[in-house]
This record gives C-alpha cells, sequence and structure tokens, in this order.
C-alpha cells in the first residue's frame, strides 16, 4: 500500500491540492494528514483518496473540521491515535505536545508520524520509524512523503510553488 503524509497545510489549499495530485501520480492509495489543517476546504480536498488526520495546534476550529470529517467519511484520529494500515500499525499525531509523543511512542508501532517543525525527517528511534512529511506552509521547500508501508520504501515529494 502506498501512503501519502502531509501535514502543516494552514488553509492552503492550491498547493494542498497540487500536493495531493502529486501523491496520487505517484500512487498515492490513501492520506495521511498530520495536522494544521486548519479550515474544513483543505480536510474536504483530501478526501479524494481514503484519508485519517489529528488536529494540530492551529486547528482553531475543530468543530468544523469534525463535521467535514462526517460529511466526507474522512478518519478522525483526534489528537492522536494508532490505526492499522497494510498489515502495520501507524501512531498520528501532530508533534507539539510531547505527551501525545510519548504515549503513542510507548505503545511501540510500526510507524509513528508527525508535523509541526515544518522540517522533513525519517529516523529510527528504537523499533519506530519516525516519519514528519514537511510542510506545505512556512517551509524553504514544500514537501510531502509517500511511504510504500509494507516494503519502508519513503521518497520525500517537493510540491511546486
Amino acid at each position: 500500500m502506498r501512503l501519502g503524509i502531509l501535514s502543516d497545510t494552514h488553509d492552503q489549499l492550491e498547493r494542498t491540492r497540487r500536493a495531493i495530485d502529486l501523491l496520487r501520480s505517484d500512487g498515492a492509495e490513501a492520506l495521511i494528514h498530520c495536522g494544521d489543517i486548519m479550515g474544513p476546504d483543505v480536510l474536504e480536498a483530501c478526501t479524494v483518496l481514503p484519508c485519517s488526520f489529528v488536529f494540530g495546534n492551529n486547528d482553531d476550529d475543530i468543530s468544523a473540521l469534525r463535521q467535514m470529517a462526517n460529511l466526507t467519511g474522512a478518519n478522525c484520529m483526534d489528537w492522536g491515535s494508532i490505526i492499522t494500515l497494510a498489515g502495520k500499525r501507524i501512531g498520528v499525531t501532530h508533534g507539539h505536545m510531547s505527551v501525545d509523543v510519548r504515549r503513542l511512542l510507548a505503545q511501540q508501532p510500526d510507524y509513528l508520524f508527525s508535523g509541526h517543525s515544518h522540517i522533513p525527517m525519517d529516523q529510527q528511534e528504537g523499533t519506530v520509524r519516525r516519519i514528519n512529511p514537511g510542510a506545505l506552509h512556512r517551509a524553504v521547500e514544500f514537501t510531502v512523503a509517500l511511504l510504500e508501508v509494507e516494503s519502508g520504501e519513503l521518497r520525500f515529494l517537493t510540491v511546486p510553488r
């Protein structure tokens, strides 16, 4: 399964659409958004594929995001949770609250996705592979990530300005 990972879209609707088009053209079958969505229109754009998401520190209108999730079928993971895709346990949180990161790491998922820093990252922490796809706002380079869940092959993709 190819999984598109994005974060920190900060209500950048057109840039988010370009990022999703890029991920889809490279074979993404589902999307995970690591928070700081901000507007329900951005969340709706993500639902062109099966989509799961968490809230970030800039997501002020959580009720609007929940409402859009209910309308579109997006999977709201609140402030962080673990899901299973392609036989792998995947933790997702925004990353701004160390308590959420520690709680998910303690459950030892195969992967832990987070955003917040606006910096792409791929590192192993014990048995958990931590991935940050970067950001689509306030970043030197706008990036998303594409993960082949079973094999672990990861690519960072640059989204045109």
